[in-house]
Formats: C-alpha cells, sequence, structure tokens
C-alpha cells in the first residue's frame, strides 16, 4: 500500500499550473499547512473513486512491520522468522530485547511505518494485544485490531481493511500467533458495501486532523 503525503509546497505548485483541485484517497496524508494553504488558494480536495484497491493474495514484495515491548520480545523473534519463511518483507521496529520497555514506543513505531507507507501491514505484541492497539488507534490512517482467533482476524481484513494486528504473547501461543498472522495478512479486503463504511470512518478521522 502506497500512502500519498500532500504537503503546502505541493498545494502551491499545484496552484501555479492551474489546477484548482487535487485527487486523493484514503490513504492520502494532507498536512495542516497544505489545508490552510489550500483553502486560501481555493484548491479542494477531492476523494477519486477508487479508493481501496483489492490487495493481492500473494506474499512476495509486501513489507509487514514488526514491534513488541519486552514481553512480546521473544514472540518476535519467532514470528520474525515465520514470516519471512512465508516470502514477506521484514521491518523489525524493536524492541530488541527482553528489558523493560515502554509499549506505546514500539506501537507508535509499527503505526509510522503502516501510515508512512514503508510497510503494508503491521504486527504489534505486548502482553495482552489490546493495550497497543489504542495506541495505535490514535494515529490517522491505521486501522489497528487485537484479535483473538481466526473468525475476528479474517473479518478484520475481509470488512475492516485493518492494517495492524496486535497480539497477546502472555494469552496467545506462537503457534496461534503464527497462525493469525498469517491469516490476517493473507485475506484481501472484500471492497463492495464495505467501502462506504470506510470512507465514514475516514471522514470522522479527517474532522479530527483539521486544524483548530
Amino acid at each position: 500500500m502506497k500512502v500519498h503525503l500532500i504537503t503546502e509546497k505541493i498545494v502551491s505548485d499545484a496552484v501555479k499550473s492551474g489546477l484548482g483541485e487535487l485527487a486523493v484517497t484514503l490513504q492520502t496524508l494532507i498536512t495542516p499547512l497544505a489545508r490552510d494553504r489550500a483553502r486560501d488558494l481555493g484548491l479542494s480536495f477531492v476523494m477519486t473513486s477508487a479508493l481501496i484497491p483489492k490487495p493481492s493474495l500473494k506474499s512476495e514484495g509486501r513489507t509487514v512491520a514488526l514491534g513488541s515491548d519486552h514481553s512480546g520480545f521473544a514472540a518476535k523473534t519467532e514470528l520474525v522468522q515465520f514470516l519471512a519463511a512465508q516470502g514477506f518483507g521484514i521491518l523489525d521496529v524493536g524492541t530488541d530485547s527482553d528489558k523493560s520497555c515502554d509499549y506505546p514506543d514500539f506501537a507508535f513505531k509499527v503505526g509510522e511505518a503502516v501510515m508512512t507507507g514503508q510497510a503494508s501491514f503491521g504486527i504489534m505484541i505486548d502482553g495482552v494485544g489490546t493495550a497497543s492497539a489504542v495506541v495505535l488507534n490514535k494515529m490517522p490512517f491505521v486501522r489497528a485490531v487485537s484479535c483473538c482467533n481466526e473468525f475476528t482476524a479474517k473479518i478484520a481484513r475481509a470488512h475492516g481493511d485493518a492494517n495492524v494486528l496486535t497480539l497477546g504473547a502472555r494469552t496467545q501461543g506462537i503457534e496461534i500467533l503464527k497462525s493469525l498472522s498469517h491469516l490476517f495478512l493473507t485475506t484481501a479486503f472484500e471492497a463492495g458495501r464495505h467501502t462506504a463504511r470506510l470512507e465514514k470512518i475516514h471522514a470522522i478521522e479527517q474532522k479530527f486532523l483539521k486544524p483548530r
């Protein structure tokens, strides 16, 4: 998934070239300064019709950002090896040991990688999985889910186009973690009626991204 970033300079250059609007998608990041500049210059942002392309089920060339706190370090180490063997690209954002650390720091790194397009998906492992989901869902364009079984992992992708999976190393065994991760990463978003619902989520998100 490629995320596009619209900055103040892009807005200014677009207006200079005679454009009155710029096409954006659900994955487009628009900086607050760019929004201000667009408003001052009369430039509009228009949502394109092809909002969410249906992803391929092939794993080749798809990068996954993996992170954990100290409680999930051992599980992350095994998941890195497992997913690499499945053909996924790996971006390991830490932690690098089982020394005590704070899960928000590494959840943020996972979300940042997904939000900026460095990774197509993210997986974050802490003790239970729910705490990291809270952190990740504070970030624009990140849709994180904490899954405890295969059904929730599949529906999170097929219906919600979730892009980050959070897992609990203290509540789930490593084989379950592997199974949930693989199912999450290989299930395609079904689009259709679900696209309109994601647009509503995006609209809510945009309200809080606007400068006040």
